[in-house]
Parts: C-alpha cells; structure tokens; sequence
C-alpha cells in the first residue's frame, strides 16, 4: 500500500511538471514584440489537401528582432502558406517576393500591451486549474488507497505532500506570469 502511495505522489509530481510546461509554451506563442518562429506554431497550410504545420514545410529565420523570414522547401507553396498566416488571424501581413516570405513585427502599443498581459493572466489561471484538479484527482486516490486498508496516518501524509507539491507548483506558474508580464510590458 505504501508503494502505491508513492507512486501517487511521484505521479503527482510528473503530471504537475507537464501542467507548467505547457503553460510556458502557451506564454512562448504570446509575442512581447520580438519576433520569434514559435509565434507561427499555430499556423498550418494546406499541403496537397493535408493541413500540415508551418514549420514542417519550409525554415522559419528572425534575421533581426522586428522581422520574420519564411522559406517553403517548395516554391509553389508560398501563396498557401501566405494565405493561412492572413487566416490565422495573428495581426501580421506576409510579404511575399516570389523566394520567400517576409513578416515584419509592428511594435506593440500600450493598449495591445495590456491585452497581452490579459491573455498571460488567463493562460496562468488554466494552469492553476489544471495543477488543482490534478491535487484533487490524487487526494481522491489517496482516500481511495485508505478505505483499501492503507493507515490514516500515511495518508494523511500523502495528502500532505500533494498539497506541498500543489503549493509548489502554483508558485512556479506566478513566478512565469510575473517574467512573462514583465518581458511584454518592456518597450
């Protein structure tokens, strides 16, 4: 019994990890104002009738922190992959020269700044959603491991360490949402 309580802590502890680093590559696709490839992750095209990720079908390069280029590994693409950055809806308009495909980042205002730090609030919060449902997820597997025969004691104390490991958790995400509201409202 004892051996399945540890595994529900080390458990815990793996599926909270993963809880915050999704997090941070949700806040790495909110732009501060630098260009950066992963800004385009959510962005697919259709390649020969498969919705194919971005990436995946040509090189994404920042020649300089205001600029993206995008070069398709087939010429024939670059009116598609134009086409799905415009419907991707992500406030950028693609420059296309017949090689490749250029985005230049515009600078972001005060206003767009605050909206940002609104969408890092609301991806943070999912987070601690998620790292709380997953504490209750193991609370009920510890009650369930006591009503088997384990001793109160012990889950009590496995209780305990799932809460620790919540706490713990929950501090991470404030410490990301302050670095990443701090790297979007430098100018």
């Amino acid at each position: 019994m004892i051996e399945q309580l540890n595994n529900v802590i080390k458990d815990t502890e793996a599926t909270m990890a993963k809880a915050v680093d999704h997090l941070s590559s949700e806040l790495a696709k909110i732009r501060a104002g630098k260009a950066n490839p992963s800004m385009l992750d959510s962005v697919f095209v259709d390649y020969y009738g498969t919705s194919t990720a971005l990436a995946q079908i040509g090189n994404i390069s920042t020649p300089d922190p205001r600029s993206l280029v995008i070069q398709p590994w087939e010429k024939p693409l670059l009116g598609a992959i134009e086409k799905a950055i415009v419907n991707a809806n992500l406030g950028f308009t693609p420059q296309n020269d017949g090689n490749i495909i250029r985005i230049n980042i515009p600078p972001l205002t005060e206003e767009r700044r605050n909206q940002l730090v609104k969408m890092s609030k609301q991806e943070a919060e999912q987070g601690k959603v998620a790292i709380r449902n997953i504490r209750k997820d193991m609370m009920e597997s510890i009650k369930k491991l006591v009503k088997d025969g384990l001793a109160e004691d012990e889950g009590k104390n496995g209780e305990t360490k799932v809460q620790e490991q919540t706490d713990k958790y929950i501090r991470k995400i404030d410490e990301i949402l302050v670095a990443k509201e701090k790297e979007i409202m430098t100018v």
